[in-house]
């Protein structure tokens, strides 16, 4: 007698399957950008850097902050999506107004100088593909990215920004080509090794600083308000019998997105790893120094695909920091806020991008090293991650703002740990 499965079963099986398919990918949204957005041409920068300098044994860097990075993610959005608000109107709210202006103050800075570094890459990469001015398509890719975010509809501009995601296959492409070691690589990814000195303390700060960035948490937060408004729906604080299955998306949503985010930068380590670590070439000043140096020991294919995946996830995170720098004010000053909002009635809102991605671009024009605006913005995520994360605990947990979607005590301990882990390796840093 053979097992069978009953025709009618093995349809509804399938059946299910597809459900669940098609239910994770609409679950797919802010947390799918966001994450995407982490892996910016800066963060290509700080990878491709990580690689060169220690070939793959910084891999476990992303086994180790994934679940930190879901956790502190998913309690970004559920403050936007039970409150209603985001993380600058709940701090204006709750907390003493000093606090808001430090967070804010150097979340623009943070996002300014890594607006400068990502247009820089992105108008170097385009030159190094089709050739002409490097000034001339930092200009316009700007301009590109400040068209769509300012009169294309946000339902429109979401849309383009998830299909703008798949640009960062191109890193799995790469690595196709790079002839890696996969068992250094796996060794690399699973056995934690640190040395407590400042250059490895720098890597450890930079690469935490790049995969969980404040920016991240105020934009996630601030989509999922936008997500309410363009659904019509209530905040889960006020319509709770929605909350199980938003939460349940919210969480779907941010452990593919940030899964997404950590596999490419590992992969974006390993070839690398597999190339200029491997032929002595340990030391890279931008993102597109990378993609460059990956021609001669991976072929022009290696080289041309690597550029153009700086290219994409440019167009993807410059309107994340941008956009994020809005919210951030316009929340600050009980502006008009959100990317769904016609601009005669968000006028500031507006401004702050316009302002932000022009203030970037005049960074990229000026002698200050891309590679160290880079360390200093990571920096500056270093030291401020931690204090805004021990801040959104204090939200998140807080019932007379969170009502009864107060989050769970799992969701709490693993995210006092990721806070910890970075005021940590920020205090490291100083320390070495």
């Amino acid at each position: 007698m053979t097992d069978t499965v009953p025709a009618a079963d093995a349809a509804t099986n399938e059946s299910h399957h597809f459900d669940s398919f098609g239910y994770t990918l609409k679950a797919l949204g802010p947390g799918l950008i966001t994450g995407a957005a982490d892996d910016d041409p800066s963060g290509i920068a700080t990878y491709s850097q990580v690689g060169a300098q220690y070939g793959y044994a910084m891999g476990w860097t992303m086994l180790f902050s994934y679940p930190l990075m879901v956790a502190t993610q998913e309690i970004a959005a559920r403050i936007g999506s039970t409150t209603g608000h985001g993380i600058a109107t709940n701090l204006r709210r709750h907390y003493p107004r000093w606090i808001l202006n430090v967070v804010v103050l150097a979340l623009l800075v943070a996002n300014v100088l890594n607006l400068g570094a990502d247009v820089a890459a992105m108008g170097d990469a385009v030159r190094m593909l089709v050739g002409g001015s490097t000034q001339v398509w930092i200009l316009a890719v700007a301009l590109l990215s400040l068209t769509a975010e300012i009169f294309l509809s946000y339902s429109r501009y979401a849309a383009i920004l998830k299909w703008l995601t798949l640009s960062l296959f191109a890193y799995v492409a790469t690595v196709m080509v790079a002839h890696v070691d996969w068992a250094a690589a796996l060794r690399g990814a699973t056995i934690p090794t640190l040395s407590f000195n400042g250059p490895s303390m720098t890597a450890l700060v930079a690469v935490l600083g790049t995969t969980i960035s404040p920016y991240l948490f105020f934009w996630q937060s601030s989509q999922e308000v936008e997500e309410l408004a363009r659904k019509h729906r209530k905040p889960l604080c006020i319509a709770p019998r929605a909350a199980g299955r938003e939460l349940k998306r919210i969480r779907i949503d941010t452990l593919v997105g940030m899964g997404y985010s950590n596999v490419i930068a590992l992969f974006i380590m390993m070839a690398t790893a597999a190339t200029l670590f491997a032929h002595g070439v340990h030391t890279i000043n931008t993102s597109t120094d990378a993609a460059k140096a990956l021609a001669p020991f991976a072929g022009r294919f290696a080289s041309t695909v690597f550029a153009i995946g700086i290219i994409g996830t440019g167009l993807l995170a410059v309107p994340v920091f941008a956009g994020t720098a809005g919210y951030a004010v316009c929340e600050t000053f009980r502006w008009n806020e959100g990317l769904d909002r016609k601009l005669n009635t968000a006028r500031a809102f507006y401004a702050v991008i316009v302002g932000s991605t022009l203030l970037g671009v005049a960074l990229a024009f000026s002698p200050i090293p891309p590679m160290k605006a880079l360390y200093w913005s990571a920096v500056v995520n270093g030291v401020l991650a931690g204090p805004l994360m021990v801040v959104m605990l204090l939200i998140a947990s807080n019932k007379r703002i969170m009502g009864a979607l107060t989050i769970s005590w799992r969701l709490q301990t693993v995210g006092w740990i990721a806070a910890l882990a970075m005021m940590g390796a920020a205090v490291g840093l100083f320390v070495t």
